[in-house]
């Protein structure tokens, strides 16, 4: 199968010394209502590493260093194809600065042990697990009609 990725967009999982990771609860667009890594979309002309690192301090005023490549992720929204896009997640573990949220969502440390994943995308829990024990992977999610559902994913391998 074939698809169209129109929107490449770049997320990462700040990692911090307790075994916290700081998801943001996006308020307002794609994806509001939902906890989720802050990230954004990739610019024209953008590194996916220069893009991730410039969508975490718009979002969070912190600087991140050394972000790991985790997984490729594929979104295909076969009744939306013009929301079909390319998610490139990554970790980070070194960052500095003062976080401070922004107007895309509050920030919040959660337990990786205790991820809200009843307020996150339904396909998170079929990825955000394993990313954040360290697995390299890449996916296909196929949604439903109404967004909301995964009704089919394809595990592609790895990085």
């Amino acid at each position: 199968m074939t698809n169209k990725f129109p929107i490449t967009a770049n997320i990462c999982y700040i990692i911090n010394n307790e075994k916290q990771v700081l998801l943001q609860y996006k308020a307002r667009g794609f994806g509001e209502g939902k906890w989720n890594g802050p990230g954004g979309k990739t610019d024209d002309n953008e590194s996916d590493v220069d893009s991730v690192k410039r969508e975490i301090f718009e979002e969070t005023n912190l600087i991140i260093k050394d972000p790991e490549l985790r997984a490729t992720l594929e979104y295909v929204y076969e009744d939306y194809q013009e929301w079909n896009m390319m998610v490139h997640v990554f970790t980070a573990r070194k960052y500095h600065g003062e976080m401070e949220g922004s107007d895309e969502g509050k920030l919040q440390w959660f337990n990786v042990s205790e991820l809200p994943f009843g307020e996150m995308w339904d396909d998170d829990q079929y990825w955000l697990a394993r990313v954040l024990l360290g697995e390299k992977l890449r996916m296909r999610f196929f949604f439903n009609k109404e967004t909301k559902k995964v009704i089919k994913f394809e595990y592609l391998g790895v990085l």
